[in-house]
């Protein structure tokens, strides 16, 4: 395999501002091409990065060479990049495992465990390679610290936040927020994943979660992982302006450590997920952030999520 052909599925501000500049910049693929619901935005963004559009396939409309257009796409791919909403990349990433294609899919793979579990089970009788974008586990410097801290050990706990203004007081208009998914979901779902990406490492699969939720989407977590310490999360994507912000703080046996501040462009670290993929993909070993912690990440979301709606705050 001596240059991996990747598609984008999905033209969108996060497929056009990230994936597709890193797609199109990285020296050991070749993009294949993109694929949009919308055929107008897929050929724009296709153009931009001097690549083929295909549209319309996977609602069933016609698609390149009179063929459909995901099929079509996924016939000259050796794997897919996905920037698409979770509940619908899910299916799409499975018919794309059954195609023999592995999976760069984004976080959360999907916002049912029925769901994700159905893209692990495809990408595993596939036996083609996956992994889920989870920033800090690819930026420099997160990911390195993330390792750095899962090897010392001795933990007494540890809290995360993450709170985003998307939809809080002061923020700006930005394209992420036309996104009925998150807007639906809140900070639970989008950046959720984000802070357990960190935490499962360090401290272990969680064994047992709790949730409350204070305001419409301000949602706190407290999780036992095997370890036998306890964590929280506190995650929104509805903070005021000035008291938005994410971190992640270990406190333990040899002191107080917290995550960098810095974590790099986007794409530049997009580009370091592709290099992680391709060596999944060439050695055929299991990357630690594949579909299989994509679909945890899933059951522990959905769990917390039905604990809110016996609670009557959904």
């Amino acid at each position: 395999m001596s240059q991996l052909r990747i598609a984008l599925l999905g033209t969108g501000p996060w497929a056009g501002r990230t994936h597709a500049p890193a797609i199109a910049a990285h020296p050991d693929v070749a993009f294949s091409g993109v694929w949009g619901r919308r055929p107008e935005a897929a050929a724009a963004l296709a153009a931009a990065h001097d690549t083929t559009a295909y549209a319309g396939g996977g609602e069933g409309g016609p698609g390149e060479g009179g063929l459909d257009g995901l099929d079509a796409l996924l016939a000259v791919s050796d794997a897919v990049a996905f920037a698409l909403p979770p509940d619908i990349q899910a299916p799409l990433a499975a018919r794309a495992a059954a195609a023999g294609c592995h999976l760069l899919m984004d976080k959360p793979v999907a916002t049912t465990v029925p769901g994700a579990r159905a893209v692990a089970d495809a990408a595993e009788l596939a036996g083609v390679a996956s992994l889920v974008f989870c920033t800090l586990r690819f930026a420099a410097g997160t990911a390195e610290w993330v390792e750095e801290q899962a090897a010392v050990g001795g933990w007494f706990t540890a809290r995360a936040h993450w709170l985003g203004a998307l939809y809080g007081v002061g923020s700006e208009s930005s394209p992420y927020a036309d996104s009925p998914w998150r807007r639906e979901k809140g900070g639970l779902w989008d950046v959720g994943p984000h802070a357990l990406s960190a935490l499962l490492p360090v401290l272990g699969d969680v064994t047992a979660v709790t949730a409350v939720r204070t305001e419409p989407d301000l949602t706190h977590l407290v999780l036992t992982h095997t370890s036998g310490v306890t964590s929280s999360a506190v995650l929104s994507l509805s903070a005021p302006v000035n008291g938005a912000g994410a971190g992640f703080e270990l406190r333990g046996e040899h002191g107080t450590v917290v995550l960098p501040e810095q974590w790099g462009d986007p794409a530049d670290t997009f580009g370091l997920a592709i290099d992680a993929l391709l060596t999944a993909a060439r050695t055929g070993r299991p990357h630690a952030c594949d579909v299989r912690f994509g679909l945890r990440l899933t059951e522990i979301l959905a769990e917390a999520e039905g604990q809110l709606r016996a609670l009557g705050r959904p």
